[in-house]
């Protein structure tokens, strides 16, 4: 599996502890930035990773900020791209299973690291439930 990151500042710290968690498990990772925890602009890093994962180049994407809504919103205006902000396990499992959700955002402000890397690890465990969801899917990429 290979997995695109990005962060802004407010996500930086989880950016690194996801990517080394990632690498743990022998899982690819590729770091869109940002590269420290000085301020900057979620769009600048996100968008890349959404295009990324749209194009095919990456299975999946991680993006991560404050709250974790504006880096969503940003990956959801690439086509092709449906991110879900998860903030517990059990969004992060639906999202896969409902949704078949190619990126995942999380807000490092509004929750503890080690539900972080739970949620990661559901939702990169979590398969497609197809069905009448793969129908749903359809509907939302012909727009």
């Amino acid at each position: 599996m290979k997995i695109a990151i990005g962060s802004d500042h407010a996500g930086f710290k989880y950016k690194e502890m996801i990517r080394k968690h990632l690498a743990g498990k022998g899982i690819e990772v590729k770091d869109f930035g940002a590269f420290s925890s000085e301020s900057s602009d979620y769009p600048v890093y996100v968008r890349p990773v959404a295009e990324a994962v749209a194009r095919g180049e990456f299975d999946r994407g991680i993006v991560l900020g404050g709250s974790g809504n504006g880096e969503a919103m940003v990956a959801n205006r690439v086509a092709g791209v449906r991110c879900g902000l998860c903030w517990t396990e059990e969004v992060a499992r639906l999202n896969r299973r409902h949704n078949d959700g190619n990126v995942l955002s999380l807000g490092e402000r509004l929750i503890d690291p080690e539900t972080a890397l739970r949620i990661v690890d559901t939702w990169l465990e979590t398969p497609f439930d197809g069905g009448r969801h793969a129908r749903r899917i359809k509907m939302i990429d012909e727009g």
